[in-house]
């Protein structure tokens, strides 16, 4: 079923999000017809019903969703609505599915600019283009002024698992080698940078990326794959304290061999934020047997998104459940889960 275009344009009287947006009727039609359709239709969603019907090829399912609240909405190198797409690619990427459809909900706050709003979802529909996936259903809900801070967006995607592979956190073995696929706390310091109105040399840029051709790539050539996470709340901290307790093994790994770029670096130091404890939102954390290390590195740094990936510790016997880094200086230290969040809103 489509909807007729409504003349005149009742969405054109406002620059703003009005309550009446959200009320189901003749403005609901207009914000779906004019902000929402003409970038991200196709033929799920053209349909207008209250759910998507989906033909999905034989194999295990994965299933995932992420509710995305950050604050600002634009930052450098993206915004919430790109984010909430790849955030969701990546979820069902590092499970080894391939992502197919995604899902949109979207929460808006009374007087939130209609620009924006088309501004985001028109990322949001560049965004799935390139990860070769559709927004196949969704739902707008707008609430009043200072209930929300502008827009929430809830995204949900279901993937294929392709046959033959097991990624799971529980997988580690001793001898695996752990791959970072690039520079740590870009799109953390990105964020905070940008809130709190602090400048360095070069702009400090989010590393927001879908990574599914990436992971592809790699499964092509070395589908024994133990573990992939991708570390974003908590960074790479967090992901390796995970896989660490998750698979009852110790992991090691050497300060010296992990990525930061020097902005980011000095960003953190300003703020007293370890670079490992923050979030990235086009990386992932690898785990693979030592033989099979450099042909994952090989493909991974054919992609621009991880031409920097590195292996930066392995797995063995000693601590199970805990992460050691031995320092430039040559001691050694626990990297343990913060206490709190240390930086709120980060996606």
């Amino acid at each position: 079923m489509t909807i007729a275009p409504v003349c005149p344009s009742p969405i054109m009287q406002h620059e703003t999000v009005q309550m009446a947006h959200g009320a189901g009727g003749r403005l609901s039609q207009t914000l779906m017809q004019q902000v929402f359709m003409p970038h991200l239709n196709n033929a799920f969603l053209d349909l207008l019903d209250d759910q998507a019907k989906l033909d999905l090829p034989a194999g295990r399912t994965a299933f995932t969703t992420d509710t995305y609240v950050v604050s600002p909405v634009f930052f450098p190198g993206g915004n919430i609505g790109e984010l909430a797409v790849n955030g969701t690619v990546n979820d069902l990427s590092v499970g080894g599915a391939k992502p197919m459809y995604l899902s949109a909900g979207f929460v808006l706050e009374e007087g939130f600019s209609l620009s924006e709003l088309e501004t985001i979802v028109k990322s949001m529909a560049e965004a799935a283009r390139k990860a070769g996936v559709m927004i196949v259903t969704g739902d707008t809900k707008v609430v009043g002024k200072g209930q929300c801070d502008k827009i929430f967006i809830n995204t949900s995607g279901v993937g294929i698992i392709r046959e033959g592979v097991d990624l799971s956190c529980r997988n580690l073995r001793p001898g695996d080698s752990i791959i970072l696929s690039g520079t740590a706390g870009d799109h953390g310091m990105a964020i905070m940078t940008s809130r709190e109105g602090l400048s360095f040399q070069s702009q400090i840029t989010s590393d927001c990326a879908a990574l599914n051709s990436m992971i592809a790539a790699v499964l092509d050539a070395v589908p024994a794959i133990h573990a992939m996470r991708d570390p974003t709340r908590g960074g790479v901290a967090a992901t390796l304290n995970e896989l660490a307790v998750s698979s009852r093994v110790g992991i090691e790994i050497n300060e010296a061999s992990i990525p930061v770029k020097p902005d980011v670096r000095g960003a953190c130091e300003l703020l007293g934020i370890d670079p490992l404890h923050v979030a990235n939102e086009g990386k992932l954390v690898l785990a693979v047997a030592e033989e099979d290390a450099e042909r994952v590195l090989e493909v991974m740094r054919s992609f621009d998104h991880s031409r920097d990936a590195v292996i930066i510790g392995s797995v063995v016997n000693d601590h199970p459940g805990m992460v050691v880094m031995r320092t430039v200086f040559g001691s050694r230290r626990i990297i343990d889960l913060p206490l709190g969040e240390q930086l709120p809103r980060i996606c």
